[in-house]
């Protein structure tokens, strides 16, 4: 990858750093004015924006750090150092007049994988019981939870995610083939524990927590089976903790444009204005929460019952319900074969 490909200039506006940060998929942009770093933006300084519920058309300098982390040339043999000290995964590296003349990143020049200051040991529930209809004929000989990615079902990499901050206690709740699910996960060498919650009939996204009641008693994750989320699970749950949320959803920035000029019209039918290929944006649910153990409670029995039915009480109730967003591309979803042969595309697997 060219540096420039990272580079942004302070004018440009918050939504197309957006767009450049999905598609360079480093979480971070390099802001210069001919080559001279004036500053960084990264996805959690536009993670901040949205929760303001800032505009994304104002320019990248109102958000961006003024006064970020870096070295000279002559000091670059000290990246590793003053990242592990800064908990930085990138940092720009400039010559004698501050232009920007390389960006070390820690996954590429040394170990494979940042390692996090802090691992959490959180349980984890992943809803495993559907039927995955949106994916037949497949679902007809496999239940979704088994369907490969490469050479791992989508499970196994949804696992694989938390293992590496830390979680090895899993819950799946089974219903559709279920028999085949756990003979699966029975014969894997892991190091990791997965208990099985057994749905005597289909409870939604949600029902079948009621079955955790008395076995979780501190605060959990919440995966849908068919979605991978590339983010840091730490400061997820760090900000449902600071916000003292009773639920947490992630959500990611949906883009979506239209290509057509739209027409607006009055009343009585006449046309009031245009507006050439709009853009509008949205935050949308991924199918991974983070929750109090007490919302067990709030759980009807034997129901079928869908997690946001949960969310819209509390709302409804005015408890504390929260959103962490991250970008398009740290959401992938498979519940569709369209999504599923994305998925497969952006993992190159």
């Amino acid at each position: 990858m060219l540096i420039e490909e990272i580079f942004i200039s302070r004018n440009d506006i918050i939504r197309d750093a957006v767009k450049k940060l999905d598609i360079t998929s480093k979480q971070i942009l390099i802001v210069v004015e001919e080559k001279k770093l004036l500053g960084t933006v990264t996805d959690g300084d536009i993670r901040r924006w949205i929760l303001k519920n800032g505009n994304l058309d104002i320019e990248v300098y109102n958000i961006m750090n003024k006064e970020p982390t870096y070295l000279y040339i002559g000091k670059k043999h000290l990246a590793r150092q003053v990242m592990k000290e800064k908990h930085k995964e990138a940092i720009p590296i400039l010559d004698s007049n501050r232009n920007v003349i390389d960006v070390v990143f820690w996954n590429e020049n040394f170990e494979y994988e940042f390692k996090y200051d802090k691992k959490i040991s959180n349980p984890v529930v992943i809803m495993a019981g559907g039927k995955g209809t949106r994916l037949y004929p497949y679902t007809k000989i496999l239940p979704k939870p088994l369907i490969p990615i490469g050479e791992l079902s989508i499970t196994e990499r949804i696992i694989n995610r938390f293992t590496r901050f830390g979680c090895r206690d899993f819950f799946l709740t089974v219903n559709y083939k279920k028999n085949m699910i756990k003979a699966y996960f029975d014969e894997l060498e892991k190091n990791y524990e997965i208990s099985y919650v057994e749905e005597e009939k289909f409870l939604g996204t949600g029902g079948s927590l009621s079955l955790l009641k008395g076995e979780l008693n501190e605060t959990f994750f919440v995966s849908n089976c068919d979605i991978l989320v590339e983010a840091n699970y730490s400061n997820i749950l760090k900000y449902h903790k600071d916000n003292n949320n009773l639920i947490t959803m992630v959500t990611s920035l949906k883009n979506y444009k239209i290509p057509y000029g739209i027409i607006k019209l009055s009343d009585d039918g006449q046309v009031i204005g245009t507006t050439e290929k709009p853009e509008y944006d949205y935050l949308v649910n991924t199918g991974f929460y983070i929750l109090e153990p007490e919302t067990l409670d709030d759980v009807p029995k034997n129901t079928f019952f869908h997690i946001t039915d949960l969310i819209n009480k509390y709302i409804e109730e005015g408890k504390k319900v929260g959103t962490y967003p991250i970008s398009e591309n740290s959401w992938l979803d498979m519940g569709e074969m369209k999504e599923m042969d994305r998925m497969i595309e952006r993992l190159d697997v």
